[in-house]
């Protein structure tokens, strides 16, 4: 996973390159929430272009972010979701709590 914080726009990015799964989402949760805790942003961007498989754990993952975003007063969204992450996404209903991001190009020139 790779993140990047845009200081002027107070917006932390997480570019996930992995699988999510029982194995990865630890090592994935840590780190974004060492990051969040870090920076203290007022919104946090989740990047799913590069993830090939989700499973349940990713699910749980996300919700627990959300939480630990707006424990810190931050808005989490995710963007660039990949047709399977989308399917789960909607089939669990995440997508109706965590708005997806369309533009972050345009919000803090990222990527």
């Amino acid at each position: 996973m790779e993140s990047k914080f845009y200081e002027e726009d107070k917006l932390l990015v997480f570019k996930i390159t992995d699988e999510i799964d029982d194995c990865s989402v630890q090592k994935i949760r840590r780190r974004a929430d060492y990051e969040m805790e870090r920076y203290m942003p007022k919104r946090v961007v989740f990047d799913f272009d590069s993830v090939t498989f989700m499973d349940s754990a990713g699910i749980g993952m996300i919700i627990g972010r959300y939480k630990f975003a707006n424990m810190i007063g931050a808005k989490l969204e995710v963007s660039k979701l990949t047709q399977s992450v989308k399917r789960i996404f909607e089939m669990s209903g995440i997508l109706k709590l965590i708005p997806v991001a369309h533009d972050i190009e345009q919000d803090a020139q990222v990527f």
